[in-house]
């Protein structure tokens, strides 16, 4: 049984303090936050304590952590957790810099202790199967890949001054699902972006709509589409086109009741966010972070692979910002 501690009682940490709680194999015993009155609710509904991150880091009984605190705060408390002997399950991104992350790995890595970043949408059980099939070769060689990827509304224009733009905060999930799909690094990426959503947001210096190509090795090319809007709700398809086929993982609807009469055929609209779309992918996430620790296997979603997927990101947004394409190995140093 790993005891762990939750560092931030967020919107997020609330819906991984649940999962703690669930499995078999983990036990919540403490929480923090910098708002008190999030961490003692979050702390009195599953019977844990509430005591500072510092603290929780310190104590040798604690054998692992959750990161669920705002972005400033990832690479600090990793150093500082792996140093104290914990593993770690950080939710993504490692930092907004690409070079802090990079120290970050340095820094954590002689520790020896596994670090694990919240990329979640690998344990969506439809992506997954998808990545499993293109492994196995069912549609031969990969060529082009697709992701949909659409917000139902845009987010405070408060947040989006903070939260690094939207290659760095929405679009670095399909970065990472593509370098994972693929099993490499982009050679070259392109980028265009908008703000024809909301304006306030490109005031802010932000787009709100954006299509960013990355090219891999042997022509082989993935095709990303961005929007912080979708009236419908929360878009997330992604389509693989190979040699020998297609595969494709569809929107997950709120229900699977269709209705068909002589006017027509009508069913429900996709999830409503990513709360609700991922649920399952973030039971599975946590499963497979207990399933690592406790097992002494490699992590599925490591800190390189925070790293990579923030440099497509950081090349996203120059080229977006250039209008050029950007070569990632000459121009993103890591």
């Amino acid at each position: 049984m790993l005891k762990i501690g939750l560092l931030g009682a967020g919107r997020i940490g609330q819906v991984h303090a649940v999962n703690i709680v669930a499995h078999p194999q983990s036990e919540l015993v403490a929480v923090s936050d910098k708002f008190d009155d999030a961490a003692q609710n979050l702390a009195r509904a599953h019977g844990a304590v509430v005591r500072t991150s510092e603290e929780i880091i310190a104590d040798p009984a604690i054998d692992a952590v959750l990161i669920a605190t705002s972005t400033d705060t990832h690479a600090d408390l990793m150093e500082a957790a792996t140093a104290a002997g914990k593993a770690v399950l950080c939710e993504k991104p490692v930092d907004l810099d690409l070079k802090r992350a990079v120290d970050c790995l340095a820094r954590c890595k002689p520790h020896g202790k596994p670090v694990m970043v919240g990329f979640n949408r690998r344990f969506d059980p439809n992506f997954n199967s998808l990545k499993s099939a293109f492994d196995k070769g069912e549609i031969g060689k990969g060529e082009l890949l697709s992701i949909t990827s659409f917000d139902p509304a845009p987010p405070p224009v408060s947040y989006v001054k903070v939260s690094g733009g939207i290659f760095r905060d929405m679009a670095i999930h399909d970065f990472d699902m593509a370098c994972w799909i693929y099993g490499e690094l982009p050679e070259k990426v392109t980028a265009i972006g908008s703000s024809i959503v909301d304006p306030e947001i490109g005031k802010a210096g932000d787009f709100d709509t954006a299509i960013t190509t990355l090219e891999f090795s042997g022509g082989r090319m993935a095709v990303i589409k961005n929007s912080r809007r979708a009236a419908y709700g929360y878009d997330q398809r992604i389509e693989f086109l190979g040699s020998d086929g297609l595969l494709a993982a569809h929107n997950v609807l709120e229900n699977t009741v269709e209705i068909i009469t002589r006017a027509g055929a009508t069913k429900a609209k996709p999830e409503h966010f990513f709360l609700e779309r991922y649920a399952k992918a973030y039971q599975i996430e946590w499963n497979s972070f207990i399933e690592g620790v406790e097992g002494g296997t490699e992590l599925p979603v490591t800190l390189q692979d925070g790293i990579n997927a923030l440099i497509v990101a950081e090349a996203a947004a120059l080229s977006a910002r250039e209008g050029r394409t950007v070569d990632v190995a000459k121009e993103i140093p890591a």
